[in-house]
């Protein structure tokens, strides 16, 4: 009987180190996504000239400087979220490039915090924003996903007015 305990109880132990494992593997694979949209979304918000901050397609749609605002505005309070304690940068009150160029910085180093917390322990914790209810990590996932959206529709900015988004530039790299 202590045999048989003692091999059900080393199973135990070892599917939750494989539980672990994956946890900590899948953290990984979503910061690496999360690193990508960072490292495509902060040089945009830099290459875009000041001057065209103002410019938006026609006239029923969001200027660029709107799209900055709201993606920085939409991370802080994503990101701090998911680490306990609700944060804002107050991007959309902001109409400098220099200024929301800071802001979305700012935001991004709230969810580098958020990233940087996740760890096996409480990658399940369960939290509600708005809509989203699910782990820290599905809320972390969910503003990845909705900042790379934004991306993809202020690429379409960048090259209405001849510059080459991020992305682009660096699949001509090898990146």
């Amino acid at each position: 009987m202590k045999f048989a305990s003692m091999i059900v109880a080393g199973a135990l132990v070892s599917t939750l180190g494989l539980q672990a494992q994956i946890a900590v593997s899948h953290i990984a694979e979503s910061k690496q996504l999360y690193t990508g949209i960072k490292n495509n979304l902060l040089p945009m918000a830099d290459q875009m000239p000041e001057e065209s901050y103002s410019f938006k397609p026609t006239p029923d749609i969001r200027t660029f400087a709107q799209l900055v605002a709201h993606v920085a505005d939409v991370q802080a309070i994503v990101c701090s979220t998911a680490a306990g304690a609700r944060k804002s940068v107050g991007a959309a009150s902001k109409t400098s490039k220099a200024d929301l160029v800071a802001a979305l910085k700012s935001s991004f180093e709230i969810c580098d915090a958020a990233w940087d917390g996740l760890n096996d322990s409480n990658v399940n914790d369960q939290l509600s924003f708005g809509p989203v209810k699910g782990s820290k990590l599905a809320l972390l996932e969910f503003n990845t996903t909705h900042s790379n959206e934004e991306y993809g529709y202020m690429s379409v900015y960048l090259r209405l007015k001849g510059v080459v988004p991020p992305s682009t530039a660096n699949a001509g790299r090898g990146r």
